[in-house]
């Protein structure tokens, strides 16, 4: 690999060039795991840039959460007697109660062992 430098007052800074890269299947997940590593990793996240390897960190990231919710989420379900559709029919406000409850603690848990590390 070739980098070619730019002279800046006494010193040559690397210059980088990003090349295009598709975002779409990115989800909120790769998005906010992209924002937490640019204010808080700055190491890592310069890393990945150099590399090239950003894009599939923040898919990898992405793809790991959404099945880890799903995961989540089907064992709430199968567990809980509360959600089943017989409960949904007879009372939807409670169970969107309680679906809503899970999907948040499930979140909660996806960020702090996923995200923000």
């Amino acid at each position: 690999m070739n980098i070619e430098y730019v002279k800046k007052g006494d010193y040559l800074l690397p210059n980088l060039v990003i090349e295009n890269q598709n975002y779409g299947e990115i989800n909120k997940y790769g998005y906010l795991r992209l924002n937490y590593i640019k204010e808080h990793k700055r190491g890592l996240y310069q890393a990945l840039l150099m590399k090239n390897e950003l894009t599939n960190h923040l898919l990898s990231v992405s793809k790991e959460c959404e099945e880890r919710l799903k995961t989540i989420m089907d064992n709430y379900i199968k567990n809980d007697e509360k959600l089943s559709e017989k409960s949904k029919e007879n009372n939807q406000i409670e169970w969107v109660k309680m679906m809503n409850n899970y999907k948040n603690t499930a979140e909660d848990i996806i960020l702090k062992e996923l995200v923000y590390v």
